[in-house]
């Protein structure tokens, strides 16, 4: 790591009228900040070659005071991470991995300060609660239709009323991520242990089998243990090669400022999980090919379009909700064996996507609207 820092008129030369984006992170006394840092790496090649000044900022380095702030870069011909003081960002992404990471109040203190503060445009501030999602979109008649009734998953007896409406629910953390935590229940009524719960862990599942609710909810209390649950209608999805599977759409803001579908994915379940996220077994899958053997090629056709605008209705509604600036979030949402669409989830944090296409159309739709919140903050500036 090079801690020779230049003096700031060296790199005032070197700004000369580009915009600069700086990846927020935490700092890390191992391995100076955590992340993933191959997006990191993409996402400061992808803003170099459309002309930004692009560099990892931990919390602590932020000074809100300061005109320039000790940053890092990667070297190319050293593979390595190296200490520099740059200028202060006119645009900050919020990258913090963790959760855990980002309540912490020191970090929440200075995200919150960033968000009042006059020179300092920051997008996405934090991860999405999965109760408050649906509460937001919930609000809105455009967005109701489709929500899975969902609960919070407080007492046995209000799963009990749930489970007499809906005899497949999922039971979701509030918090969780990549499908970590996720179980269903079903109900069987003729059988002599009518309740089954199933349980995802790594690449498979367990499954319980509860002769009442009491005994169903006993399980439940020593999966969850303190952690907060949604309880949450189970949707027949549709399926191939009897494996369910649903789309992940990314949507981002555009060079314009506005929202944008960048890509749809498919992801199919695993064999004998309950979940399709890829680390949890799930497939990478063409979506129209899925819904095409599910449907047919013109209602594949359909629904992808309907998906695509679904997502960009979605993603609008969680903003103006929300109160909060964001720039993306990738979405699950589900196609039933009657071809309704549902909403599942959104991560305001999303993960690379595999497709090569929508990877690298992801990585410019970050600078294209960064270019777009430095413009409009210049403009602003200069009409007060």
């Amino acid at each position: 790591m090079d801690s020779n820092l230049p003096d700031e008129s060296e790199f005032r030369e070197l700004r000369a009228g580009r915009n600069v984006l700086a990846i927020l992170t935490i700092e890390d006394d191992i391995q100076l900040f955590r992340g993933n840092r191959s997006n990191f790496i993409d996402l400061i090649r992808t803003g170099q070659s459309m002309g930004f000044i692009v560099y990892v900022l931990t919390v602590r380095n932020l000074q809100l005071t300061r005109s320039s702030l000790k940053g890092f870069v990667y070297n190319e011909a050293l593979d390595d991470w190296q200490l520099r003081l740059l200028p202060f960002p006119d645009i900050i992404y919020n990258r913090i991995p963790l959760r855990e990471d980002e309540i912490h109040p020191s970090v929440r203190q200075k995200i919150d300060a960033c968000r009042k503060h006059p020179r300092v445009t920051l997008f996405n501030p934090a991860f999405f609660n999965k109760w408050n999602l649906f509460e937001w979109l919930r609000l809105s008649k455009s967005t109701k239709p489709y929500i899975p009734t969902t609960r919070k998953l407080a007492t046995a007896t209000g799963l009990g009323r749930l489970m007499r409406k809906h005899t497949y629910l999922y039971l979701k953390p509030e918090s969780g991520k990549a499908g970590k935590g996720i179980m269903t229940i079903k109900v069987y009524a003729e059988k002599q242990l009518p309740y089954r719960l199933k349980i995802q862990e790594n690449k498979k599942s367990v499954t319980y089998n509860c002769a009442n609710i009491n005994k169903l909810w006993t399980r439940i209390q020593k999966q969850s243990g303190s952690e907060a649950y949604i309880a949450q209608q189970g949707i027949n999805l549709a399926s191939y090669n009897d494996r369910r599977f649903d789309l992940r759409a990314l949507v981002q803001k555009n060079q314009r400022g506005q929202w944008d579908i960048t890509g749809i994915g498919a992801r199919i379940a695993g064999v004998s999980s309950i979940t399709t996220h890829v680390p949890r077994g799930g497939m990478i899958e063409d979506p129209e090919k899925l819904l095409a053997h599910s449907f047919n090629e013109d209602l594949a056709r359909k629904l992808l379009i309907k998906a695509k605008n679904t997502a960009v209705l979605i993603a609008k509604q969680i903003e103006q909700a929300s109160g909060q600036l964001l720039g993306e979030m990738s979405m699950d949402l589900g196609v039933d064996n009657e071809g309704n669409m549902w909403f599942f989830e959104a991560n305001s944090k999303p993960m690379k996507f595999d497709e090569p296409h929508i990877r690298q159309k992801s990585l410019e739709r970050i600078f294209q609207y960064g270019a777009y919140l430095a413009k409009t903050k210049t403009e602003k500036a200069g009409g007060m």
